[in-house]
């Protein structure tokens, strides 16, 4: 690990650890400071932190694009001026792409490609792209991994991972950002995206989600041709959306673009727990056929069965203005810090829902609204999952896109029909064949095995080996309890005895009487009676006057 790297990200730490990136997280409390300052940053802000990672390399470009998609831990200006990141920079020699063509993939270009540009079409901070074209007449882009890039980029995140954990161990903004986990994540994020393996299996994977969409395509691998610092695929021309005029989309069936891009991505995250999570308009291209391209795979998220149940309910909760639900599932979703103002966070999420499913339709934002839930769990002491602000940030991107496609779409009740959809899908799919049939085994299996245990459940009884386990919150006063019922029992049987005794006493004759009655029935009514007042008079004082226990 360089100490020269240490020291460049300490200064940088530094510079704008004590500017309004810091207050902007609503994490730095020395407001005294910020009016100290004034509204002189001293040279720091959201453009030049973008410059000055641009200046620090690739890894730190990466990271920087990486972090626009965490606005639990960046304000809204820092992630503006990061997503404008570019990564684009002079491209390596032809020859060096050759040789790590070979060295990854053991076969001489020349025997692999009927045709191979040496002068690449992009290059950007990890790789850049040169024009093939296969040996079956098959047009086709080669992406090669920059020359000594993955040990650049385990080098610096090995010095940002050492100063993540001493500024987690010597500051409260440390540890309230986990920092030192965010890191790892980083960097286990960035060397996914090193491995053109991996991305060659998303390239399949979302290539097959959406087949069902007819004007959406992914291009396809070439498996023969790709490792795992090379990655062949389908040549796509067109013209990407970023770069797209109005006067070119006049001819095109916009809408069907709009409504199948953003329900494809839907389906990604809800239905099949993986999806692109970089859909940017310089990763989408419009094809000459009229059709969406999908490129740059390199970072896709995965998302897990429970979780895409709870994002399922999140957005109808969301499409539905359901302030109280969307807190309570925020809550659950975010985990609390020590000084967790629940309450108040609850409050601030009913109020946010509400004001923004009030808004005119098709202003209401799905993507923003899940970054806007993110930034008040952060400022209210929760710390939300991390793929919760990368879908809010896929979704807003998204927006953007759609809206550019189709001014008149409206995401927002494409996403609430899609969402409802999904549910109605998964509600159904309870009731299929194969489900019933698995409750009606479930069944015949209880019912067969009932016998048996009610046996055994009679046989502890009578033998007395039959024990209860009470797990209660407090012990002692569920005892009390307990015997107090019991002495009420006792002498209720007891009451009940006087008087049957009494009653049989009372026919014969002795020559002991009261008021002309038997003396000793006599007694025993009076005894009884006396003992019935003193019963209603303690069941009262307990349970009707509060007097306390017995």
């Amino acid at each position: 690990m360089s100490l020269g790297r240490q020291k460049d990200i300490a200064l940088l730490l530094l510079k704008y650890g004590r500017g309004d990136l810091i207050q902007g997280t609503e994490l730095y409390d020395e407001a005294a400071v910020s009016t100290a300052e004034g509204t002189d940053t001293g040279g720091r802000g959201p453009d030049t932190l973008a410059a000055d990672l641009e200046e620090m390399g690739p890894t730190f470009v990466k990271l920087g694009q990486l972090l626009a998609s965490r606005p639990d831990l960046l304000p809204p200006s820092y992630i503006a001026a990061l997503e404008r990141l570019q990564s684009d920079v002079a491209p390596f020699a032809g020859d060096e792409a050759r040789s790590i063509i070979e060295e990854d993939l053991g076969v001489r270009v020349s025997s692999a490609f009927a045709e191979f540009e040496e002068k690449p079409v992009s290059a950007a901070s990890l790789a850049q792209v040169h024009r093939a074209r296969l040996r079956d007449g098959r047009r086709v882009v080669v992406k090669v991994q920059r020359p000594g890039i993955r040990e650049t980029i385990v080098d610096d995140m090995d010095a940002l991972e050492s100063l993540a954990k001493l500024v987690e161990r010597h500051t409260d903004i440390g540890r309230r950002l986990a920092l030192t986990d965010t890191v790892v994540e980083f960097r286990r994020t960035l060397l996914r995206e090193l491995d053109f393996g991996r991305e060659a299996q998303n390239l399949s994977r979302i290539g097959r989600i959406v087949e069902g969409y007819p004007h959406l395509f992914v291009p396809a691998p070439v498996p023969d041709f790709c490792g795992t610092k090379v990655l062949t695929m389908d040549y796509v021309s067109g013209t990407l959306i970023g770069e797209l005029s109005q006067v070119a989309l006049l001819d095109r069936d916009r809408e069907a673009l709009a409504d199948e891009l953003l329900r494809a991505y839907l389906d990604q995250i809800l239905v099949h727990g993986a999806f692109h999570a970089d859909p940017h308009p310089g990763n989408i291209i419009l094809t000459p056929d009229g059709r969406l391209a999908l490129i740059d795979l390199g970072m896709v998220v995965q998302v897990g069965e429970q979780r895409r149940r709870e994002l399922l309910r999140l957005l109808l909760a969301l499409s539905e203005g359901e302030g109280s639900e969307v807190a309570q599932l925020m809550t659950r979703l975010a985990r609390p810090l020590p000084d967790a103002d629940v309450e108040t966070f609850e409050t601030a999420v009913i109020d946010l829902v509400q004001h923004a499913h009030g808004q005119r339709v098709g202003d209401l934002a799905t993507g923003q609204l899940i970054l806007e839930l993110v930034r008040l769990g952060v400022s209210h002491g929760f710390q939300p999952p991390p793929d919760l602000g990368t879908l809010g940030k896929t979704l807003s991107h998204l927006d953007g896109i759609v809206r550019r496609l189709d001014p008149e779409c409206r995401p927002d009740a494409v996403v609430r029909d899609h969402a409802e959809s999904l549910m109605r899908r998964n509600l159904l799919s309870g009731l299929s064949p194969g489900s019933l049939f698995s409750s009606a085994l479930a069944m015949n299996e209880f019912a067969q095995r009932l016998p048996d245990r009610l046996n055994t459940l009679s046989d502890q009884l009578l033998q007395g080996e039959l024990s209860v386990k009470i797990d209660a919150f407090d012990e002692a006063r569920l005892t009390q309890s307990l015997r107090s019922i019991a002495n009420r029992i006792t002498l209720g049987l007891v009451l009940a005895a006087l008087i049957i005794g009494a009653a049989l006493i009372m026919r014969i004759e002795t020559s002991f009487r009261i008021l002309g009655y038997p003396g000793l029935a006599i007694l025993l009514f009076l005894a009884a009676a006396a003992l019935g007042v003193v019963l209603v008079v303690t069941i009262a004082r307990r349970d009707y006057w509060g007097a306390g226990p017995e």
